[in-house]
C-alpha cells in the first residue's frame, strides 16, 4: 500500500513540480521502507538564495527613519509615549516584534505619512485595514496630519479601542 500511494506522489510531483533543469536532492520518506527514496527539488538551496535577500526589520528601518528625521532616540521614544525600556529592546534585538500600536506610535512620532507608515507596519508584520476601528482612526489622523499622540489615544479611548504607547 505504502509503495503503490509513493509511487503515485513520485510520479505527480514529477509531472507537475521537478524541474530536470534544477538540481535535485534526495531524501528518505518516513513512510518508506529503508530501500524506498523519493527526488524533490532543492528546497533549502531555493530557501537560502531567499534568505539573503531580505528587507530591513522593523528595528533597522526604525533607527534609520529616526536618523533621517535628524531626531535623537530619546525624542521619539517620549513623543511615541514609549518607556526607555522597551525602546533599549529594539535597538538591541534586530529581531523584536513590537505590537501593533507600539509600531503606529513610532509612525506617529516620526510624522509618517499613509505610505510610510504601512511600510513601516508591514516590516514588523502587520498593516491597516479599513475592517478595524482601530485602523481607522490612525488612519484619519494620519490623514490630517495631526500627530500628537495623546489626542488619538483620547479619540482611540472614545471608540474603545487600545491606545498608542504604554
Amino acid at each position: 500500500m505504502k509503495r503503490v500511494l509513493l509511487s503515485k506522489i513520485k510520479a505527480y510531483l514529477a509531472k507537475h513540480y521537478i524541474d530536470e533543469q534544477k538540481t535535485l536532492s534526495r531524501y528518505k520518506s518516513n513512510m518508506c521502507l529503508d530501500d524506498c527514496q523519493m527526488t524533490a527539488p532543492s528546497v533549502s538551496l531555493r530557501l537560502d538564495e531567499l534568505m539573503e535577500d531580505l528587507d530591513a526589520g522593523f528595528s533597522e528601518t526604525l533607527l534609520k527613519l529616526i536618523d533621517a528625521k535628524g531626531k535623537t532616540d530619546a525624542e521619539i521614544y517620549k513623543r511615541a509615549n514609549v518607556d526607555r525600556k522597551l525602546f533599549s529592546k529594539i535597538r538591541t534585538n534586530p529581531n523584536y516584534r513590537p505590537s501593533k500600536p507600539t509600531v503606529i506610535a513610532f509612525a506617529i512620532a516620526l510624522e509618517l505619512n499613509l505610505e510610510e507608515t504601512q511600510d513601516l507596519l508591514s516590516r514588523a508584520g502587520f498593516t491597516l485595514s479599513h475592517s478595524s476601528k482601530f485602523d481607522v482612526i490612525i488612519e484619519f489622523f494620519i490623514r490630517e496630519k495631526h500627530y500628537d499622540v495623546f489626542e488619538i489615544n483620547e479619540a482611540l479611548f472614545a471608540f474603545d479601542q487600545p491606545v498608542l504607547g504604554n
